[in-house]
């Protein structure tokens, strides 16, 4: 049974940085893309960065291109969402995936997390 556990959420001021984590577990994570999904009060969920099983591709939502990185760690199965410059309108609960391919939409996607909840004041 594939898990997914965020972390590092919290609260943060507009121009500042958070680092969410993922831990996976249940299958050979190496073998999958691992994404981030994020979802505002009263929107739909949106993509927001994605990473090809052995790193060497990444992919990144519009509003956050340039501000987030993601990466991952296969030893430790894990990926993470460095995300600076943060602004008001970055805040969301941010859900980790996981699946074989890595698509910009989320009905592709498996796997997902409970989500972390980011916030950022002005």
């Amino acid at each position: 049974q594939v898990q997914l556990v965020e972390s590092g959420g919290g609260l943060v001021q507009a121009g500042g940085s958070l680092r969410l984590s993922c831990a996976a577990s249940g299958r050979t994570f190496s073998m999958y893309a691992m994404g981030w999904f994020r979802q505002a009060p009263g929107k739909e969920r949106e993509f927001v960065a994605s990473i090809r099983w052995n790193g060497g591709s990444t992919w990144y939502g519009a509003s956050v291109k340039g501000r987030f990185t993601i990466s991952r760690d296969n030893a430790k199965n894990t990926v993470s969402l460095q995300m600076n410059s943060l602004k008001p309108e970055d805040t969301a609960i941010y859900y980790c995936t996981q699946d074989r391919n890595p698509s910009r939409a989320a009905a592709d996607w498996e796997s997902w997390g409970q989500g972390t909840q980011v916030t950022v004041s002005s």
